[in-house]
């Protein structure tokens, strides 16, 4: 796994779940962040949780480097769906979201799936993140305004507090 939060939103996104693959290319493009990352092979549940692992302390250290913000917060929608994800790089893991989708399946995954991996995102960079979901029916769409609201949520907390002087 490596992450280049200075990047230009370009994603190698290897999981072996062509829909988690998707989703986070999508987190790559929305925070402008270089992303590589490749999962070997093996049980689906397993390769999701290592996924959110490496991500989470692969930024970990930019969130918390001299200068970073360390929290951010956005809003933004895919098609009828609309999500808001408010974060903050801290001492303590805390995830609390509103959305349930225990009972969804989309490309052959789980989408409680979903919630592990952000589970462990927030493990791994020790992150307090609330998720909401203000509006959304179709699966597909809510999960792509979540990663795409993560994706600008996790750009802003990595940004330099103060702008340098030209």
């Amino acid at each position: 796994m490596r992450v280049a939060v200075d990047g230009n939103g370009d994603a190698n996104v290897a999981t072996g779940v062509s829909v988690l693959d998707h989703l986070l290319t999508l987190l790559a493009q929305y925070a402008s962040f270089d992303i590589v990352l490749e999962v070997a092979p093996g049980n689906v549940d397993e390769e999701v949780r290592a996924a959110g692992r490496a991500l989470g302390r692969a930024l970990a250290e930019p969130l918390r480097a001299d200068g970073a913000r360390g929290h951010g917060s956005a809003v933004v929608p895919a098609s009828e769906a609309l999500a808001h994800i408010a974060l903050e790089a801290g001492d303590e893991s805390l995830l609390v979201s509103n959305v349930d989708l225990t009972a969804q399946r989309l490309g052959g995954m789980e989408t409680d799936l979903v919630a592990s991996l952000l589970r462990e995102v927030v493990d791994g960079a020790s992150l307090t993140m609330h998720v909401r979901l203000i509006n959304g029916s179709e699966t597909r769409h809510v999960l792509e305004a979540i990663f795409k609201t993560l994706g600008v949520a996790l750009a802003q907390a990595c940004r330099p507090r103060r702008r340098e002087d030209a």
